[in-house]
Formats: C-alpha cells, structure tokens, sequence
C-alpha cells in the first residue's frame, strides 16, 4: 500500500546563499557532518577514515556523467538544444558509445516548437574540426515530453567521442548558471568508469586520492556497483501527496564479484553506502532477490512503491544469495536490470547501515529517502547544517548519517 506521505511535511527554506555554485578548489576540504547515535558533529571531508568503522565496506557509485547537451542550429537561424537521457538504437549505453556513424536516443528537445521535420546541423560555431564531423540530428517521433532523435555524423568517431567534443555537461537547473570547462573535470568522481549519468553521484565528488588511501589504509573495504543517474533526480515533487509523483526509472548493473563481496560483509560489517544512488541500487537488490528465490526465470525491474504493503519475509542474505545464483546458471558476470524504486519514510532498509550525502533540495524525493534513514532527525540535521555555515545541493558539503534502527537480516 502506498503511504500517505503530504511533501508539505518534508520542506525547509533554503536561502539562495546557501547553495554552491561552484565547488570548492580542493574536493576534501568540503565540510561534513555526522549523525551518529542521536548526535550531531562536525569535521573535514578530509578525515573521512576517522568516523567510517574499521569493520566496514564501502560501496560506490561508478557511473561516468556524459556532457549530453548538444546545441544544434536550424537553417533559420534558430537554435535547439537537444540533452541526450537514454539510448534506444543501440539500447544499451555502452554500444551506443561505440558506434560510429549513427545512434538513436530518447531526448528532451530545448526550443522544441521550433523543430518541424527538419534536419538540424550541429552548432560548430566556426570550429573546424566539429565542422568536419558533420553532426545532424532527426527527429524520429515525439512521445509526451521526450522526442526520438536519430544521430548521424561523419569521419569515423565514436558517439562518446562526438559527445565529448560537441556536448557540454548537464550540471543541475538549480545552479543557475552556463556549465564551464572546469565542470567536466569537477561535476565528475575521480573513480568514474562507465558512460551514461546526466547528473553526477554527487556525493562522491568529495573523494580525492588521499581520502581514498586513508581508507584502504584503515582496511576498509571498497566496492563498486553502477546505477547511471537520470533527469528524474531533479524532477520536483508537485504533487501533494507522494503517492502521486511518478518516480522516474534508472538502470544499474552489478558484477557476481561484487554480490559475493556484498555476502560475505552484510552480516559482520558495517555498509555504508556512497550517495543515495548506490543506496537505491542496493535497497533495490533485495527484491529483485525475492523474486528470484521465487522461482522466476527473468529478472523484473524494481517497480516505485514494490516494497510496500507486503510483508516480506527472506532475509537480506538469502535474497543476494539467490541473484548470486541465478547469475551463477546462465554464466553471466554482470547483472543489469532497472529500478524506479522510492524510498520515503515507512520504508524498511535491507542492506545498507550508513549513507554518505550531500544536502538536498526542499520537498524532494531525496529529502525523504533521507527522512525514512534517520526518522524525525532529519529536521535537526538541517538546522544544525543551515545555522553552521554548510554548502547546500550538488556542489556543497556532505554528511554521514548512521542508521538508528535496526536492519533487518
């Protein structure tokens, strides 16, 4: 059953002043602040290792942001913007990547009234090179408020090199601002792997070298899974009760390595997740689980309000146990599926112990993935945080909350 959440109830006042529009000039020296056992403190990003048990296993996000927005001009003389969210022809991200010469994608269309049925040719502004590659959109179909676009291009590249030469990163709507150079290499985790987020784990731009060898140095163990991020992390709740804001839909993939990893740790360590992208991912896994212990032969995405209004009674190991499993059978190392999984207060967590995070919007669906892990507290942890000089959304600080109940096993 879905419950009666009013978004009215997870709401503060963020001043303008409060968010960063920029990121700090070092990612550690960012502030954080932790939650643990009722209490609140602070310290530096930097001394991360020192409040992370030694007991622990840390997982992460490794989803690489893509710079998706291409600017594209009409023979008029009017320019579109078209910001690239899903592949369709190839279907997956990484063999979109890799073609050459033509890919299709789902897209939101910028100016969108102003396309026909006309080509459009990319916006090279006079640089020769992106000239050369001849890159010229179509518009398949329109479907709500997403079009198809098929990419055409020239000169043998690849659709990430094309990107990577033509786009520019999607940094978030509320920094109010143009995407800079310094943003590729900022709105980016230095462990970022594989293509395909429009917005960044935000989370883990607060990681550096050092802070990660401070943690392997404390034997810590580190894992990564992938969930790439869509356009819906920014969609705003407008709804007045939960109930009714559609969640939007992200594919993710884990290895057999990692779930083995997660087996032997989920009952003698602490997990802490790095960012509600990973936590997402991990809370989704358990009931992809049941229905693989079940019996079913095919994996089924993780649906928004699945997890509630039943009661659920295998156990957390035994659900990842049972994708070890069936990935076992079929000889296959990667698992992939999607999840459109909402996590709001009520919500019962499986997995994960401790979450890493930065601060979040008003009256999203991220604030209250943050209520259901803290309870009440979440109310104090932003006062204490907006009255101590902390850097609200994508680019500000950070917080390590630990988990008051108890979780399931």
């Amino acid at each position: 059953m879905e419950p009666e959440i009013k978004i009215k109830d997870y709401t503060y006042i963020l001043p303008e002043e409060k968010i960063a529009k920029y990121p700090l000039p070092s990612r550690d020296d960012s502030k954080i602040l932790i939650f643990q056992d009722n209490k609140i403190f602070e310290s530096k990003f930097s001394n991360l290792a020192d409040f992370i048990p030694s007991d622990s296993m840390m997982v992460f996000n490794n989803t690489r942001v893509v710079p998706a927005r291409l600017f594209f001009k009409k023979e008029s003389g009017a320019h579109l913007e078209i910001f690239c969210i899903e592949p369709l022809s190839p279907p997956d991200y990484a063999r979109s990547f890799e073609t050459t010469g033509e890919t299709t994608w789902r897209c939101i269309v910028g100016n969108s009234k102003k396309w026909k049925s006309d080509d459009v040719k990319f916006d090279h502004s006079g640089n020769s090179l992106l000239e050369l590659c001849n890159l010229t959109a179509t518009r398949v179909s329109i479907d709500g408020e997403t079009s198809v676009v098929k990419f055409t291009w020239e000169g043998g590249y690849s659709f990430a090199q094309i990107m990577e030469m033509c786009g520019k990163v999607p940094i978030p709507p509320y920094l109010n601002r143009e995407s800079e150079e310094s943003d590729r290499d900022r709105y980016q985790t230095l462990y970022a792997k594989y293509r395909g987020s429009v917005a960044a784990p935000t989370a883990g731009l607060h990681f550096t070298n050092s802070v990660l060898e401070s943690i392997d140095k404390k034997g810590i163990i580190r894992e990564e899974l992938s969930l790439h991020v869509g356009t819906g992390t920014f969609r705003p709740v407008k709804s007045e009760l939960i109930k009714d804001h559609p969640m939007h839909s992200e594919p993710f993939s884990v290895s057999l390595s990692f779930l083995r990893s997660l087996i032997e740790c989920m009952e003698r360590k602490t997990i802490v997740s790095v960012g509600t992208t990973s936590a997402r991912t991990l809370e989704s896994l358990y009931y992809i689980g049941i229905k693989l212990n079940r019996g079913e032969n095919e994996v089924k995405d993780v649906e928004q309000w699945e997890p509630y209004g039943a009661d659920f009674q295998l156990s957390p190991l035994m659900a990842i146990k049972s994708i070890c499993e069936w990935m076992e059978r079929r000889k296959i190392d990667s698992f992939e599926a999607k999840t459109r999984i909402i996590i709001v207060p009520g919500y019962k967590f499986k997995i994960i112990d401790a979450l890493i995070t930065n601060f979040h919007q008003p009256s999203s669906t991220l604030l209250l993935l943050i209520a259901s892990f803290v309870g009440k507290s979440w109310r104090e942890i932003y006062n204490y945080a907006l009255n101590n000089n902390f850097r609200f959304l994508s680019y500000g600080d950070s917080s390590l909350l630990f988990r008051n109940q108890t979780k399931l096993h």
